[in-house]
């Protein structure tokens, strides 16, 4: 808890939630098996768990326009895993974003599991100065392997896709549309962001934390409610056992937080960051993946930058209590624990309530300790100039604990 108080959490994919949500995952639900949907339930006394989990339903699909909304999944990566298994023989093939170029593990690398199931064929931007995808080699390449799931999502690209245009390639090819939104749920929920749904696609799974800061876990949504009936099997009893209530029951309290008109608020204003630090970083001469950000996120070319690895920036600053994480840049040269990239977001900051004015404080803050990265005693005094800045802006849920 003091090291979330006194220090700035710029992990994208990382947020802090409610004093609401946080509590929630602490009550007695988590005694409770609830094998089954609510009504149907292999076990006896689900009266509170069939409301509970009826209500995070029935919040998901308000909040993102679905049809249906399963809120089972433990997390990201298994909820993308149960649609693979819902729709797709051994052999088919699905196309994803390259996980170089921003996409994810689960999205077709080959060290995954599903590899040895399904065939992934990855796509990749055309242009990493303005992120532009390459939608006409998109579509030649899916016209050739014919796949079963065309999916959009991503982990760390900067930009935002055009759903329109992949849902034109999928209907010409006879694909299910698939959106992984993990990282983006809480910019689309607070309607700063292009919901996938608007523009057709069938199916949208996601995280439950990161920028929609609720507890970690995983969702389906789908825009058709016969779609989810087939993946809702898929989960369970296909692919998971028992959900895990007291973290079902912590969604409904963060979909219903995400619902109340401030969130928008928030979801702007972490974009708003977004672009003031990515700006301010370009202006002083570094090396931002596709010139810029259209959402939480931004990823910089460290050795392009300053000469050093992702690696080496990530280490000098977690001595100044600043947490970030070493990434790769498209189409890296270097290795995946000691890549080229760092990327940063703001979701966390934005929660705890820093503007535009504060992202030129950390940025000097960053740019500080780079510079200064071989000097101990440049950088312990950085480290108490942060820890006094964290402590003007409170951590839900933390600063009464500690």
């Amino acid at each position: 808890m003091r090291r979330q108080r006194d220090g700035v959490e710029l992990i994208a994919s990382e947020n802090y939630i409610s004093p609401a949500v946080l509590e929630t995952m602490g009550t007695v639900f988590n005694n409770k098996y609830a094998e089954g949907y609510p009504g149907k339930r292999y076990y006896g006394g689900q009266e509170f768990t069939d409301a509970v989990e009826t209500l995070a339903i029935e919040r998901a699909k308000k909040l993102f326009g679905a049809g249906h909304a399963n809120v089972q999944p433990h997390a990201g990566a298994p909820a993308n895993v149960a649609v693979y298994f819902a729709l797709l023989e051994p052999g088919d093939t699905v196309m994803g974003m390259d996980l170089s170029h921003g996409g994810h593990l689960t999205h077709g690398h080959p060290v995954t599991y599903m590899t040895k199931i399904f065939r992934f064929v990855r796509y990749k931007m055309k242009d990493v100065e303005t992120g532009a995808m390459d939608y006409d080699e998109m579509r030649r390449t899916a016209l050739e392997v014919k796949p079963k799931i065309l999916l959009a999502g991503f982990s760390a690209y900067p930009r935002e896709l055009d759903y329109a245009k992949m849902k034109a390639i999928a209907d010409e090819v006879g694909a299910v549309t698939m959106a992984d939104m993990a990282h983006i749920a809480g910019l689309i929920a607070g309607r700063q962001l292009r919901n996938p749904f608007d523009d057709g696609f069938d199916i949208i799974t996601t995280t439950t934390h990161k920028t929609l800061r609720g507890p970690r876990g995983g969702m389906i949504l789908t825009r058709e409610a016969e779609l989810g009936k087939k993946i809702d099997k898929a989960v369970f009893p296909g692919f998971q056992g028992g959900p895990i209530m007291q973290m079902i029951a912590a969604k409904a309290v963060a979909f219903g937080e995400a619902l109340k008109p401030e969130f928008q608020t928030y979801a702007m204003q972490i974009i708003r960051n977004s672009k003031h630090l990515a700006a301010f970083f370009m202006d002083h001469g570094v090396k931002l993946v596709t010139n810029g950000t259209d959402n939480h996120l931004m990823l910089i070319d460290a050795v392009a930058s300053w000469g050093i690895a992702g690696g080496e920036v990530e280490r000098t600053l977690d001595r100044i209590n600043i947490t970030l994480n070493k990434n790769m840049i498209p189409d890296d040269q270097r290795k995946p624990m000691d890549p080229s990239g760092i990327r940063l977001g703001t979701p966390a900051i934005t929660t705890r309530g820093m503007k535009e004015g504060e992202m030129d404080i950390l940025g000097n803050f960053m740019l500080r300790a780079i510079e200064q990265r071989g000097d101990d005693a440049a950088l312990a005094s950085l480290r108490s100039d942060v820890t006094a800045f964290c402590q003007q802006f409170p951590v839900p849920g933390i600063d009464r604990h500690c």
